[in-house]
This record gives C-alpha cells, structure tokens and sequence, in this order.
C-alpha cells in the first residue's frame, strides 16, 4: 500500500499546471462545452467506455457544478471536504460517496496528502448489475432504495454516504480497482464491471453503514421505513411505524404506496416471504417452524402466501433448491 501511495502522490500533469498557474479557478473548459458548468463524461471516457477512474485534481477548488454521469468519491488517504446545498460533509480516508447526474456540489482545495478517486459512470454501466441483483435478491427493499437513489425519474438530485473505512471487503475491493487504474490493460474495464458488480454486493450486505444526508424528506423517511420493515417483518405494524416516524397512518399509508410502489402489508409479506425462502434453502427447519419464525401463526394462510408468490409450495421449493444444489 505504501508504495500505493507514494504513486498516487506524484503530480500528474492537471496538478502540475494547477501549480503553476498559482492554485487560480479551474479552467471549465476542460470540462465542458456547456455555459452552466456541467462536467460531460465525454471528456474522459472513449465513446464505447461506461466507467473509468482517475484522481482527483488537489489543489484546486471545484465550484457548483453537476455532472451528466454518476460519480464515486472514494478517499485513499487523508480527507475531502464538500457542499451539497447546505449540508457540508468531510469525507474521510475509507468513506465514499456516490452522487446522481442530478446532484449539485462544490469541492474544497484538497491537499498533498488528499487522495481522492473519482470514478465516473455512465448510468447504462448498471444496467446489466441491477438486472442481476434483482433476479438473486428480488423484493429486497434497500436494493430498490439504492437504485431509485441513484435513477431518480424526477430528476432530483441525491446522494448516498457509506461509512465504511471499517468493512475490509469494501476497502480490499477499491484497493484492487485503485491498482489497477495505475496499471492499465486491455481488460482494465471488464475487472472494473466486475468489480463494481461485487462493491455494491458488498454495500447492499453493509447498510447499516449507510448515511443519507440527502436533503429531501421522501429519502430520509424512506430509509426508516426500509429499516424498519427489515428489522421488524416478524411483528411489524403500521401504527408502530407511524408512532416511530411521527407520521399519521393514513398518511404514512398513502407516502409507502407513492415511493415504494407497495402498500405497507405488501412490503411486510415480501421481506417475509423471501426469508422464507432462505430458511427453506439452507436451513432444515420444519415448514411449520420457518411459518411461525417469520410471522405466521396460520400455516395454512402462510402455505397461500408462498405460493402465491414463488409459484411453489414450501415443499416442492424446498426439494428443488435441494436437487440444484446436489
């Protein structure tokens, strides 16, 4: 890692003309072509690209400006300090924050030791990822928070905070994409695609490190409701919930329907059902044992629930994922 860093802290040709000019604004056209200071991924990635890496220029200041990509900071070393609207936020060494192509942001002058990596995506890169997490991970509310975060068909800017200096699968996995920014090939972006794929494995399965300082109300009251429908599925209730986030049922009832697109018992059933499936799969509980540790005093009304969504009975899904194992 030392020598890592050492790499990393040598002036590429941006800082060496950022020092010379005297740490003066940021040249924008080196950015854009636009009069509003948008940052076009045209300037870095090849037409046929959808995700590359580089370091953050040090500095320098970066006024407002958005971008027409998704974009990840990571902080290798030391610490980056930014504005989001109001809300200013230090990211520290480990930490990393991804911002939608609607997003507003300002950075300030990083310094020598100030490792920033920047990895701008084209927002078809996850395509192909979002298709399969959902096939293995279907119904999984933070999943679709996380997507509808980052795609966000109103065009409202948001962001996610990850807290993660202390997850060493998250920090062995940007290790590996950091090195091989600094030792490019010709199958440099296929490892990236993969490697993104695992990273957001690796945050779905960590969320509790997952900061929304997102300024709008609908993310943060959002994430309570995911939170609390994967912590509480066996006994949750909606008046519960309504007490928890101070929020009328009727009310909270009708926000759940609008941004989750379910109603509260339909949310409840699915994070049910699919540790249902879990239980059945790797664990050799009876069917009537699994009912009652995920909510379900009825076993009969449980066996309907099953079915009606995985198209199988407790038995005959049990006995398939057996035989695909074998």
């Amino acid at each position: 890692m030392d020598t890592l860093f050492n790499d990393l802290k040598q002036l590429n040709e941006e800082e060496k003309n950022i020092l010379k000019n005297g740490h003066k604004d940021i040249n924008q056209s080196n950015y854009t072509t636009q009069s509003e200071f948008v940052i076009e991924s045209s300037k870095f990635l090849e037409d046929d690209s959808l995700i590359i890496t580089r370091k953050h220029p040090r500095f320098v200041e970066f006024p407002f400006h958005k971008h027409d990509y998704i974009e990840l900071n990571y902080v290798y070393n030391g610490k980056m300090k930014q504005k989001i609207g109001n809300q200013e936020i230090e990211l520290k060494k480990g930490q990393m924050l991804f911002l939608n192509q609607h997003i507003e942001h300002s950075l300030e002058e990083c310094g020598e030791d100030d490792i920033v990596i920047n990895f701008i995506i084209n927002p078809p890169f996850f395509d192909y990822i979002f298709q399969e997490l959902e096939k293995e991970t279907k119904g999984e509310l933070i999943n679709k928070f996380l997507f509808q975060s980052l795609f966000d068909q109103n065009r409202a800017g948001s962001y996610l905070y990850f807290k993660v200096s202390e997850v060493p699968s998250i920090q062995n996995l940007m290790g590996q994409m950091i090195t091989e920014m600094m030792d490019k090939d010709l199958f440099t972006e296929i490892k990236m695609k993969f490697t993104m794929g695992l990273l957001f494995v690796e945050l779905m399965k960590n969320t509790h490190y997952l900061e929304s300082l997102e300024a709008n109300y609908d993310y943060h009251l959002t994430n309570e409701i995911i939170n609390y429908v994967n912590s509480s599925y066996r006994n949750a209730s909606l008046s519960e919930l309504s007490q928890q986030v101070n929020l009328e049922s009727y009310n909270l009832s009708k926000f759940i329907k609008r941004n989750l697109g379910n109603t509260f018992k339909e949310l409840v059933q699915e994070k049910r059902m699919n540790e249902a499936k879990k239980l059945l799969k790797y664990e050799d509980y009876s069917v009537e044992s699994i009912a009652n540790q995920i909510g379900y005093e009825n076993i009969s009304y449980f066996y309907r629930l099953f079915k009606k969504h995985h198209g199988l009975t407790p038995h005959q899904y049990r006995k398939r994922s057996i035989s695909q194992i074998e």
